[in-house]
């Protein structure tokens, strides 16, 4: 199994960095290839610029060494992790940018009708995605519906043919001690082994 982990938090030491070097080592141990991006440590560019081809069918971004590799990689995963905070109810601006020019037609999806009913190019039939919040449950579901969910599980997995896709949400992080983190730690090591067994 090959599977890679998208660590979208600016600050290295962050409790989210935590939680993708459990993850990578859980698999790891479980005997899978898995390589690790953090995109602001590589200095992933998230700008979709105006004269890029990320809208035009079967065109990706050639002249964009970073963008082309991470395509070709994602022709051989069987899974995917996410791991990101929770920003005003989005991934981080670097993710979202990495989803825009990197899940483009013709390398993630191609659209089979005019209708807009995709037909999704990605092998890897599942994916993990773990966030990190500092908006208590009932807030979240009650005033704004879990909008990452709706993000992740219903908009943009299953449009690129991941239809397996687990959520974690850790939360409220800012006031959660050591022996929680612990714990959260623990269970991100058990999502990513549930990840591997089916």
């Amino acid at each position: 199994m090959k599977a890679a982990v998208y660590l979208a938090h600016p600050r290295p030491g962050s409790f989210n960095h935590a939680l993708a070097e459990a993850v990578a080592e859980e698999l790891r141990g479980r005997g899978c290839e898995v390589v690790v991006h953090d995109l602001y440590a590589e200095g992933f560019d998230p700008l979709v610029r105006a004269d890029g081809t990320e809208t035009v069918e079967d065109a990706p971004e050639a002249d964009d060494a970073q963008v082309a590799a991470y395509q070709a990689e994602l022709a051989e995963l069987d899974a995917l992790v996410l791991v990101h905070p929770n920003w005003w109810g989005m991934p981080p601006a670097i993710l979202t940018g990495w989803a825009q020019r990197v899940l483009t037609p013709g390398v993630a999806y191609k659209l089979g009708s005019a209708d807009g009913e995709p037909d999704g190019l990605l092998k890897a039939g599942r994916a993990l995605v773990l966030n990190t919040s500092d908006t208590l449950a009932e807030r979240e579901e009650r005033e704004f519906g879990d909008p990452l969910q709706r993000i992740w599980a219903a908009c943009v997995l299953p449009y690129v043919g991941i239809e397996d896709v687990r959520r974690t949400v850790f939360r409220t992080v800012s006031d959660s001690t050591d022996e929680q983190r612990a714990s959260w730690l623990r269970q991100a090591r058990e999502q990513a082994a549930a990840l591997v067994d089916g």
